[in-house]
């Protein structure tokens, strides 16, 4: 009996002990319900709001393109001169036609759509003294390419026909000034991954400096760099006027400082305070000039140092005298060296990028004036820095006045010499100075 009494109260104890779990699990599984419950309605909440956030951006997109465009949307009054950044080619406020012959002035265009560089190893080759920037990539430049990145260019704002125009030709150029320098900064926060790097001297070894007028002016050669520094051995008083310096003192004197010349302290000093300048030239119609100027006339140095390797590298059947002389490079085996991965001899200031010659996304210029309307930039530069009111920029060429001018018209019959490929190619190599500086494409069949 006690035996029988025994196993009926275990029996007791092990219905209670499930009673009590089957409860317990009953509770724990209610709550995890809960818990998925509230999961489930915090992630649709989540799932709402960034439907909302993504409708608000897409609003404020719509809005935004509104406003931009090159005479398709509406204006402000602080945009008047944009006309300049959205006319073909920028060539200037005249409207100085491109390259391919098209006028400039009139007819809106949008900038170019960013891209990579092409496949140009410059790891591999012998380059301009002293460190290189980086450049952009090195994908090879397909359409696809182009079509995917023309969604992410930077907004170049333009002005509608209907604006009211500046009062002054002052504001007019002082407008021009901030279209420009905003593309600049545009170009370099998308496509520069060093622009907020440490300036070293190499960066600012271009630049020369004029304490008085406190002028940092950084040297891009065949854009006016020559009668640049006229101006500046004026502002130095080293001579009365320009017309009176040769181009050996311009060249050759030691009458200019550089910033490179400075310790680091005095380098960051004058950076911070000085008006910094640059001007810039259509990229095709400056390489065409240094072509002409060093390989077309005779030239004691450009001739041994590059035509030589030049015609060795790239002319069959070369005569022993051109081989001796390095006389006699043609435009397309000029080309060809500066195209080549494998150069027979590194580049030139005459034909590197202006990007690379100058920095402009590490030192952020206060004025950056074109070649194509020097004279009316350069003066009005001169006017705001408060340059003596007799000194204005001089007009002449101090070498080979006889010669015409590298036009749009005589860079097209130099690069009528290249095929449509080497054409591409060309452009693809200057590309980062197209579109920082707003020059269109010099001919139609580019992409």
């Amino acid at each position: 009996m006690k035996k029988k009494k025994k196993k009926k109260k275990k029996k007791k104890k092990k219905k209670k002990m499930k009673k009590k779990k089957k409860k317990k699990n009953n509770k724990t599984k209610k709550k995890m319900k809960k818990k998925k419950k509230t999961k489930t309605k915090k992630k649709k909440k989540k799932k709402k709001k960034k439907k909302k956030k993504k409708k608000k951006k897409k609003k404020k997109k719509k809005k935004k393109k509104k406003k931009a465009g090159c005479g398709k949307f509406r204006e402000t009054r602080s945009q008047t001169m944009m006309k300049d950044l959205c006319s073909h080619g920028e060539a200037g406020v005249r409207g100085d036609p491109g390259p391919d012959g098209r006028q400039g002035g009139d007819g809106l265009s949008s900038p170019i759509p960013p891209m990579q560089f092409p496949a140009f190893e410059w790891a591999q080759q012998s380059g301009t003294p002293g460190p290189r920037e980086p450049d952009l990539g090195a994908a090879r430049v397909t359409r696809r390419h182009r079509k995917l990145l023309l969604k992410n260019t930077p907004a170049v704002r333009a002005l509608n026909s209907s604006a009211r125009p500046p009062a002054t030709a002052w504001e007019r150029l002082s407008l021009i000034q901030e279209a420009r320098k905003r593309l600049v900064r545009e170009v370099c926060a998308k496509y520069k991954s060093n622009s907020k790097g440490a300036v070293t001297p190499h960066h600012v070894s271009r630049i020369f400096v004029e304490d008085r007028y406190k002028l940092l002016y950084c040297e891009v050669p065949k854009a006016g760099c020559s009668n640049w520094k006229r101006v500046l051995m004026v502002l130095g008083g080293v001579a009365s006027s320009t017309r009176e310096i040769k181009h050996d003192a311009v060249h050759y004197g030691n009458h200019l400082k550089r910033l490179d010349g400075f310790d680091h302290r005095g380098i960051a000093e004058r950076l911070e305070s000085y008006t910094k300048v640059l001007f810039v030239r259509e990229p095709f119609r400056r390489l065409v000039s240094a072509f002409r100027d060093k390989f077309e006339n005779p030239n004691t140095y450009y001739h041994p140092v590059f035509g030589k390797p030049i015609i060795s590298k790239y002319r069959a059947n070369a005569s022993q005298d051109a081989l001796r002389t390095g006389t006699g490079v043609t435009f397309k085996e000029f080309m060809q060296y500066l195209l080549d991965v494998h150069r027979p001899v590194g580049m030139d200031i005459h034909w590197e990028h202006i990007n690379q010659l100058c920095s402009p996304c590490l030192l952020d210029y206060d004025f950056i004036g074109k070649f194509e309307t020097i004279e009316e930039e350069a003066n009005f530069l001169l006017q705001r820095t408060g340059a003596p009111t007799n000194l204005t920029f001089p007009s002449f060429k101090d070498r080979h006045p006889q010669a015409e001018r590298t036009s749009a018209r005589i860079t097209q019959q130099y690069f009528a010499q290249l095929n449509a490929s080497e054409r591409q190619r060309a452009y693809d190599f200057y590309y980062m100075d197209y579109l920082m500086f707003n020059y269109s494409k010099p001919f139609k069949d580019l992409y």
